[in-house]
């Protein structure tokens, strides 16, 4: 064989002539380096026939060379480091179609020359790099026993090196320095391309340089462990020594009675608050299992934490305890009076409520439902409640509620398990008496967790409620003194059964009279505090309120109202920090348009003038009374017809319906108008038309509005109406006169047409109501007729 040879030329002996050409295994962790016996598996179809091919063709002799990535697409050429180590396969200890392992010595280092292809295998044609056999010079000496004494430094620091290197000094001394450096850079435990630059030296000085760095980086990462370690070490003998000598004296105090432990405490803490208690007997058996209990676990344990947590809900509860209430109604009187302005009908219902309370001793099952649009001041009515008894307060909102565990509790079947919001509140106000509010309850949803709904109908029972069971506690507690006020705005979605529970009282909203005095006494003087403004830096004229309510925040309530005015403080401290002097700034109906804007509201200043075919209702929503125009028109068609339009509900169509059969027949009856409706096409809309809207108080608005357009009359202004209409002109009661009231006030309109069943409802409005107003009721649609026209 011709074989290339590296350094200084000696004379080759049989046994060191090796293959030109080569079959090449690939490694992906680490090199092999010359002078060690290993052990080498390897997973692959391919591998194993080029194993097979050296064992048959090649006397055993195949490569090894580095992998440089991962990428499979590669060349073979590209794929591998180009100098590699030569094995000789000694022993086959496993094989099969896919995967073989070997006992191999490594020989020789080689370097890649070409590619060639021998028997139908890739092979490399490769050259040699032998080492040199004469003795070693001075400064080959010099390195090797630097390598050995860094080795030496390296055993100390890391005792995992200690067998491998020991061998390995050993076997090799320092006539040797290449296979000795070799042998020490197999041990390292460092990365594979670092390895590979150890490979590549072919000059042993070259070599000897690159491993000594190699030997000091891991000298230095192992003192930098050995230190970390060191203060783990110090750290952990100290918190054990502290924790030893904690349960020393812990151990001492207890014997000298100085002290208990943490069982022994806890079951003294529970017996000190079940002496304050008024427990029943069936708390009390409870109790006193869950403590037996308790003396026999360990501290440790899991049942342990859970049992504490159910005795802590258990005696923290106010068996018992109860706060004592304020008998003086005069008292009552003023707290609701200063807290709330107008209302007055509302304030006289809750002080009949209180007054039965303080009569009886008890609440005797009353259970108030405080109902009306937003920003009215329900949730506030209910802390004045309590204000005015003299009890603990405590507010929580069941708007989207699904799950009827919030009421109840979940079951103790599960780690995190806690009471429901009733047993919760009970805790947070420390008495058995206090006012809770249960704010939203239209708003409660259901779920396939239960229906919080029915939950609430045992909280909510006078029968029930005074052994409500917590699924949590499982024990019975009393809420029949818990005076329960429930808010809401609409009483549609709440169940039958809840309602049946409950009181209503109907909190209809304010007129603009009580927003602007509301604005005056309470919103205006918050918003300063909480804008940092003094009375005398703004003033808001009256006329300006007016202005505001009118235009800018006609809802029933004052919620934005006082939104408004917050608006208006902003402005004003903006203006004052741009002057950076403190003036006074003065809001007036000539300026409060560079504060808020231009007016959101003009709809009803639609029509300065009444134009035939044009009527204004009245109509109840949720967010309290509101009015609306009804619109007829007539388009020449002889084929007649009706279109609503106006996103009218199914009702409302139906009530348009039956008007516009009402007055075709009424017409009918007049010669010159007979046959209007034959010969027109009937438009009817209802303003706006982005707004949903149903119900059949419409019904004489729309009737009137079909008639006045057939008569081509106007009707008069500053009349509104609602009634429901039949298809013989009878006109039927309607809900929400008192909403609808407010509407007509709200908008200037002080002439209004109700059923004559509805003179009741009107006469029980307060008489500040009724100031001004011009009622008509009326029993048949010929009474409005009569009303309607001038």
């Amino acid at each position: 064989m011709d074989n290339n040879t590296v350094g200084e030329s000696r004379v080759v002996l049989v046994s060191d002539v090796y293959p030109d050409n080569i079959a090449i295994l690939p490694l992906e962790n680490r090199p092999v380096f010359p002078g060690l016996g290993l052990p080498l598996s390897f997973v692959d179809e391919e591998l194993v026939k080029l194993v097979d091919h050296a064992l048959e063709k090649n006397n055993g002799f195949i490569g090894t060379a580095l992998i440089k990535g991962e990428n499979e697409d590669r060349s073979v050429k590209e794929e591998l480091y180009p100098i590699g180590t030569l094995l000789k396969i000694i022993k086959v200890i496993a094989k099969d179609k896919e995967s073989v392992s070997f006992f191999a010595q490594a020989l020789i280092r080689f370097e890649y020359a070409r590619e060639v292809i021998r028997d139908q295998v890739s092979m490399w044609q490769v050259h040699y790099h032998y080492e040199s056999r004469q003795l070693p010079s001075e400064e080959l000496k010099a390195y090797s026993l630097a390598v050995i004494n860094s080795v030496k430094d390296l055993i100390q620091l890391n005792p995992i090196f200690q067998e491998q290197m020991k061998l390995a000094l050993s076997q090799v001394g320092v006539d040797k320095p290449g296979l000795l450096m070799d042998m020490v850079a197999s041990f390292l435990s460092v990365g594979s391309d670092k390895l590979q630059e150890i490979l590549e030296a072919v000059d042993v000085v070259e070599r000897g340089n690159r491993l000594l760095i190699l030997l000091k980086e891991e000298l230095e990462i192992n003192k930098l462990q050995q230190d970390i370690q060191k203060q783990i070490e110090e750290k952990i003998s100290r918190q054990q020594r502290e924790f030893f000598l904690r349960e020393q004296l812990k151990v001492i105090k207890q014997e000298l009675g100085l002290e208990k432990d943490e069982k022994t405490s806890e079951i003294e803490s529970f017996d000190k608050k079940i002496k304050k208690l008024h427990l029943t007997p069936e708390a009390v058996r409870v109790v006193n299992e869950e403590i037996d209990k308790l003396k026999i676990l360990e501290v440790g344990s899991a049942e342990f934490q859970v049992s504490r947590a159910y005795l802590n809900w258990l005696t923290d509860l106010p068996w018992g305890i109860y706060s004592e209430d304020n008998h003086d109604l005069a008292k009552g009187r003023k707290i609701l009076d200063e807290q709330h302005y107008g209302l007055d009908d509302v304030k006289q219902r809750i002080l009949e409520f209180i007054s039965t309370i303080i009569k009886r001793g008890k609440v005797s099952g009353s259970i108030i439902c405080l109902v009306g649009p937003p920003g009215v001041g329900k949730t506030s009515i209910g802390k004045s409640i309590a204000d005015a008894l003299g009890r603990k307060f405590y507010r929580f909102s069941l708007g989207g509620m699904r799950d009827e565990a919030e009421i109840k509790g979940h079951r103790r079947t599960y780690i995190g398990a806690m009471p429901g919001k009733i047993i919760q509140s009970m805790k947070r106000t420390g008495v058995a008496n206090p006012v809770i509010m249960l704010d939203e309850i239209d708003k409660i949803g259901a779920s396939y967790q239960g229906d919080p709904a029915a939950a609430l109908l045992e909280v909510l029972d006078p029968e029930q409620n005074s052994e409500f069971l917590d699924h949590y506690l499982d024990v019975r507690f009393d809420l029949s003194n818990v005076l329960f006020v429930t808010t809401a705005n609409q009483l549609d979605t709440i169940p039958g059964p809840l309602l049946d529970r409950m009181e209503i009282i109907k909190l209809s909203g304010y007129i603009l009279e009580e927003k602007v005095e509301i604005a005056k006494r309470y919103l205006i003087p918050k918003q300063r505090q909480e804008h940092g403004l003094k009375a005398r830096e703004i003033n808001v004229t009256d006329s300006a309120l007016v202005n505001i309510v009118e235009g800018y925040a006609r809802e029933a309530g004052v919620r934005n109202l006082e939104n408004q005015l917050k608006k208006i403080m902003r402005k004003a401290t903006l203006i004052q920090a741009e002057q950076k002097k403190v003036s006074k700034v003065n809001v007036n109906q000539n300026n409060l348009t560079e504060f808020l804007g231009q007016p959101f509201f003009t709809t009803e200043t639609l029509y300065r003038n009444s134009i035939p075919g044009v009527t204004l209702g009245l109509a109840w929503t949720a967010l309290g009374g509101t009015t609306l125009y009804i619109e007829a028109s007539a388009i020449k068609d002889p084929s007649g017809g009706l279109k609503q339009t106006g996103q009218l509900g199914k009702v409302m169509q139906e009530s348009s319906e039956i008007a516009f059969s009402y007055i075709r027949s009424l017409v009918a009856n007049d010669k010159e108008l007979a046959d209007f409706f034959n010969h027109h096409f009937i438009h009817l809309h209802v303003p706006a038309g982005a707004t949903p809207k149903d119900g059949p108080s419409a019904g004489i608005t729309m009737a009137l509005a079909l008639h006045s357009l057939a008569y081509n009359k106007p009707v008069k202004k500053g009349l509104a109406m609602t009634g429901e209409l039949t298809l013989t002109g009878k006109v039927l009661p309607i809900g929400g006169v008192r909403e609808k009231t407010i509407a007509a006030r709200r908008v200037k309109v002080y002439t209004l047409i109700f059923p004559v069943n509805n003179r009741k409802d009107y006469d029980e409005l307060p008489e500040y109501l009724k100031e001004g107003i011009t009622p008509h009721f009326v029993d048949r649609f010929e009474e409005v007729l009569e009303v309607a026209y001038d």
